[in-house]
C-alpha cells in the first residue's frame, strides 16, 4: 500500500519555539548522519507568532532534508501530527516535540524496535519527569483509566516521543485533542503488537511550557470519553442509540400498557374508580421514557446518516510548504 523511500521520517510539531529549533535540527542531523540512516525531518508550525518559521526556512537552505509546514493559525498538535503523518514516507516514523525534552539520542533504539522487532508503535516512556505536579498528577490519572479502558499496558500515553511503522500513521486519523490516545486508536484501527521504551525526559532548556492548566485536565476527560465511544460506536451509532432507545421506549410502552389495563379491569370491578392515571409516579416515569427512548432511537438514526455523508473533518489553513508536495 505504501513505498517508503527513507529510513526514518521525523515529525515534529511546534508552536512558538524559536530558541530551540536550531538546536534540536542539529542534534537530529548529527544522530542520522553517525548512523548512516536516509532521513527527512517533517516541522509542522502551528500558527507560530516569533521567528520560528524564519529559522525554519534558514536551515531549510543549508539541509534539503528539512521539510516544512505552517498553519496559518493555532490549531492544536492533534491537528499538526495529522497533517504530519500525510506528508512523511519514511520506513519509521518518529515524533518528538520541539522543547528538546525529548533525546534525539533515543531514535536509533527506536529504529530498532520497529524494523527489526517489527513492533507496530513504540511509545517513549518518561520514568523519571521533570514536569510540575500541575501536570503529572493528571497524566497518572488519565493513564490509569485509559489502560483499564483500552487494554494497553503502556505507562505514559501522552509521551510526545514515540516510533510507529510508516503503515500506522498512514491508517489513523488525529483530531481535536486525540493526539494523548494515539496508542488506542493505532489499537483500534488493528495494530496491536504496542510496547513501551524508557526514554530519557530532560529538563525545559528554553522557553516556557504550553501546558494548559485545569483546561487540559478536563478536556482529557473528555477526549478519554470520546475516543472510547467512537472507536466503539463511530461507524455505527444506531447500535448504541437505538438499542438504549429500544430498551427505554419498550419501558416506557410495557408501563403505559400496565397502567391502561389496570384502570380498565378497576372501572370493570368498580373498584377505585375516582382515581385518575395521571395520579400515579409510574405514568409520568412512562411518558419520560418513552420521549427519550424515542428521542435516543432518533439519535441514532440521524447519528447513522451523517456517518455514511461525512465530509472530510481534517481541514486546516496552511500558508507555506517547503520541500513538500501540495
Amino acid at each position: 500500500m505504501f513505498e517508503p523511500k527513507l529510513d526514518i521520517s521525523v515529525l515534529i510539531p511546534f508552536f512558538n519555539e524559536e530558541e530551540s529549533i536550531p538546536e534540536l535540527l542539529a542534534w537530529i542531523e548529527r544522530i542520522m548522519e553517525e548512523n548512516k540512516f536516509s532521513y527527512e525531518i517533517v516541522l509542522v508550525d502551528d500558527g507560530s507568532k516569533d521567528n520560528s518559521w524564519k529559522l525554519v526556512e534558514e536551515n531549510r537552505i543549508r539541509n534539503a532534508n528539512i521539510k516544512a509546514i505552517k498553519f496559518r493559525r493555532n490549531h492544536g498538535k492533534s491537528a499538526a501530527l495529522n497533517v504530519g503523518f500525510h506528508a512523511v514516507s519514511g520506513d519509521v516514523v518518529i515524533t518528538m516535540d520541539a522543547d528538546m525534552q525529548d533525546s534525539p539520542d533515543e531514535i536509533p533504539a527506536l529504529y530498532q524496535m520497529v524494523m527489526k522487532d517489527g513492533y507496530d508503535l513504540v511509545s517513549g516512556w518518561k520514568k523519571k519527569r521533570f514536569d510540575p505536579i500541575s501536570k503529572t498528577i493528571p497524566t497518572k490519572f488519565f493513564n490509569a483509566a485509559t489502560r483499564q479502558i483500552s487494554g494497553i499496558q503502556l505507562h505514559d500515553f501522552n509521551c510526545g516521543l514515540k516510533a510507529y511503522k510508516l503503515e500506522v500513521v498512514k491508517s489513523i486519523e488525529v483530531y481535536n485533542e486525540m493526539h494523548r490516545y494515539i496508542p488506542v486508536i493505532a489499537k483500534w484501527a488493528g495494530f496491536t503488537n504496542i510496547t513501551e521504551k524508557v526514554v530519557q525526559h530532560r529538563a525545559r532548556k528554553y522557553g516556557t511550557t504550553k501546558f494548559g492548566g485545569i483546561s487540559r485536565f478536563i478536556n482529557g476527560f473528555l477526549d478519554l470519553l470520546t475516543i472510547f465511544f467512537v472507536s466503539k460506536f463511530g461507524k455505527r451509532p444506531m447500535h448504541f442509540f437505538g438499542v438504549w432507545g429500544t430498551v427505554m421506549f419498550l419501558f416506557g410502552f410495557l408501563g403505559a400498557l400496565y397502567i391502561g389495563l389496570e384502570k380498565i379491569y378497576l372501572v370493570y370491578k368498580g373498584d377505585h374508580i375516582e382515581r385518575n392515571i395521571t395520579d400515579q409516579p409510574l405514568f409520568f416515569l412512562c411518558l419520560v421514557a418513552l420521549i427519550v427512548g424515542s428521542q435516543l432511537f432518533l439519535a441514532g438514526f440521524i447519528g447513522e446518516m451523517i456517518s455514511r455523508n461525512a465530509t472530510e473533518r481534517n481541514v486546516y489553513g496552511i500558508t507555506k510548504r517547503l520541500g513538500l508536495d501540495e
